[in-house]
């Protein structure tokens, strides 16, 4: 009896170290250190929640939302691919392309967005590129342009590379800015597409899950874990959610957009109503009136709207004065901090003083 719980002692030590000296990727996925997330407004970025949103990750298939923007952008989408070998048998979710087969762009942007196809990643990557390494430049330029600073692409597909990766911040501003588009719009939102006489569907579980989703796209390898990047729209506020290596993602997701359409709601924080007074110098009136000319909306809760400050700074105009010249600026404050700041011009023409006017003041003073 002695001898065996001796070796079981043995056996249970030898695992245990096991355990601890050799992570599996289940335990690297699973580690919060490399888990993130994100939730933004889009038409603003706003953040409203982050966990480690600036860590450097891979991304697995959400990498296809920066393909799909990029090839929107440098080509039409009904111009016809002739599928290159090169695209043909790529690992991973795939639509089965074949050498010499023709495709429209749409077709093939709705096989990478509804199916995650590596193959149409690849057919994109080099019908824009002409090489996979050019299209991943066109990638990196655009992430660079739209302040994504901490991002870096390989490939068009996200299959791993230990120099592709992005962050839950960079990731949500790239979405922000290609749902900017709306035929990107059209396509993520998308349950099915009729491909060459075959339906296809799309493994965003969340456009039929959830209430107000209209995006965006899914992605997992072993290294990655499980990411997700999801977009919902409830009245006139969408925000944009990213969870990287998040093995409950549909609902860590679900949550976080709940709490942000229960949370946060867009408020009118700058109206073109708002009128402030110009002195004009020389002109047949002293003061003319300048305001905004547009309506800037920003998502708050309802604690922060009584905490919003505002500014004006304006400088006198010397007539003759034109109506839409800038004359200042109004700027918003939250919490101290400057959230938004916005031109205001004048709204009417003021003459210079001619000398009859002159004269005329003088008659009517005496």
């Amino acid at each position: 009896m002695n001898k065996l719980f001796y070796k079981i002692s043995i056996y249970t030590i030898i695992i245990s170290i096991l355990i601890i000296l050799v992570p599996t990727e289940y335990s690297i996925a699973s580690s919060v250190d490399n888990s993130a997330y994100v939730v933004i407004e889009e038409s603003t970025n706003r953040i409203l929640y982050e966990e480690n949103s600036d860590a450097k990750l891979p991304m697995a298939s959400t990498t296809k939302i920066i393909t799909a923007i990029v090839t929107l952008e440098h080509a039409n989408l009904e111009d016809e691919v002739i599928i290159p070998r090169e695209a043909v048998g790529i690992e991973g979710s795939s639509i089965y392309l074949r050498a010499g087969e023709s495709y429209t762009i749409r077709d093939l942007l709705h096989g990478l967005m509804l199916r995650s196809g590596n193959d149409s990643a690849v057919a994109l990557a080099l019908h824009v590129g002409g090489t996979i390494e050019n299209f991943a430049k066109l990638m990196n330029d655009k992430a660079q342009s739209v302040g994504a600073y901490n991002t870096n692409f390989t490939n068009p597909h996200g299959l791993h590379d230990k120099n592709h990766y992005t962050t839950a911040r960079d990731l949500a501003i790239l979405t922000s800015y290609a749902y900017k588009n709306a035929d990107f719009r059209e396509i993520v939102s998308a349950r099915k597409y009729n491909l060459k006489g075959e339906f296809i569907y799309n493994k965003n579980k969340l456009l039929s899950m959830y209430d107000g989703a209209d995006g965006v796209k899914t992605g997992y390898t072993t290294k990655s874990g499980r990411c997700l990047v999801s977009a919902s729209k409830r009245g006139d506020m969408r925000v944009i959610c990213v969870v990287l290596n998040c093995y409950d993602m549909w609902n860590k997701s679900i949550s976080l957009m709940n709490k942000a359409h229960s949370e946060y709601s867009l408020h009118e924080i700058i109206s073109p109503e708002s009128e402030t007074k110009i002195n004009v110098i020389g002109g047949i009136f002293d003061t003319t009136v300048a305001k905004p000319t547009k309506s800037i909306l920003y998502p708050l809760t309802k604690s922060e709207i009584s905490k919003l400050e505002y500014s004006y700074e304006v400088f006198d105009l010397k007539a003759p004065v034109y109506k839409n010249e800038i004359c200042g600026s109004v700027e918003v404050y939250l919490d101290k901090r400057l959230i938004f700041k916005e031109n205001i011009y004048t709204i009417n023409n003021v003459r210079k003083k001619t000398l009859l006017d002159w004269i005329s003041d003088l008659t009517n003073h005496n």
